[in-house]
């Protein structure tokens, strides 16, 4: 089937997709994508904010991809341009913010680990980040604290906690790392920019990512009805390939 930029576009996970994971983009990717853009148009989502991702792609990132969503699309660009922002201190609003904090610092003053450092929530764009040991811990620390919590469950409980708590504030939560798991408002995942593409334009959406297993943060988009098709990629080299398989067989 021959797909056009009338009414057909490409999504790419960053990391682990068009990089290696926090590497930056070789000429080679870069080139095959300015082919592709001929063909169809191209779009890149990452979960990383725009300075992250320009590390990876490059300065001239908004200009070398038709759509640029960073955040999973709460900051969207198109052509070059800025169209859209949304942050969660816009969407939640600040009761329910300080109900949030609140209570989470209670509850990390309450339980009982074996070591406390500093910065127990960071508060990003997108997201809380909640961290029980504190982000400013060692290394070593750190490391300590990942094989308490798989005894534990230090982090699942205090999920489970914030879930019985707030059960209509509509969040989600995910544990990932070592030390800390992330809250946002649910449906903030990298399907989130899929409502940036007009449905009536774009006929046929691929998707390449690296993590379309269940829990990967990739999958959500990867199942998503409007992707017509999904590629799961293991590195860069891969995505090269189905490019050409697809685009230019």
């Amino acid at each position: 089937m021959a797909y056009s930029r009338e009414d057909t576009i490409v999504l790419f996970d960053v990391d682990g997709t068009l990089t290696k994971p926090r590497n930056a983009a070789t000429p080679e990717m870069k080139e095959m994508l300015a082919e592709l853009r001929k063909k169809v148009n191209v779009a890149m989502v990452g979960g990383s904010d725009l300075s992250k991702i320009q590390e990876q792609l490059g300065p001239n990132t908004l200009r070398e991809f038709d759509y640029a969503f960073s955040e999973n699309g709460l900051m969207a660009h198109k052509d070059g341009n800025l169209f859209y922002t949304e942050s969660f201190k816009n969407f939640m609003g600040e009761e329910k913010i300080k109900a949030f904090v609140n209570f989470t610092l209670r509850y990390l003053s309450e339980i009982d680990i074996p070591v406390k450092r500093g910065t127990f929530i960071e508060f990003r764009n997108g997201m809380l980040n909640i961290s029980p040991i504190g982000r400013n811990c060692s290394q070593s620390e750190r490391d300590d604290f990942e094989r308490y919590d798989k005894v534990h469950g230090v982090r699942a409980a205090m999920v489970t906690a914030l879930q019985n708590k707030f059960p209509e504030f509509g969040l989600k939560y995910s544990i990932g790392g070592q030390i800390s798991f992330d809250v946002f408002p649910l449906g903030w995942d990298k399907t989130y920019c899929l409502r940036h593409l007009p449905e009536d334009k774009y006929k046929h959406v691929f998707f390449f990512g690296d993590k379309t297993m269940v829990g990967g943060n990739d999958y959500e988009i990867s199942v998503h009805p409007r992707i017509v098709k999904s590629f799961t990629v293991t590195s860069p080299d891969d995505t090269i390939r189905f490019i050409k398989e697809t685009f230019f067989h």
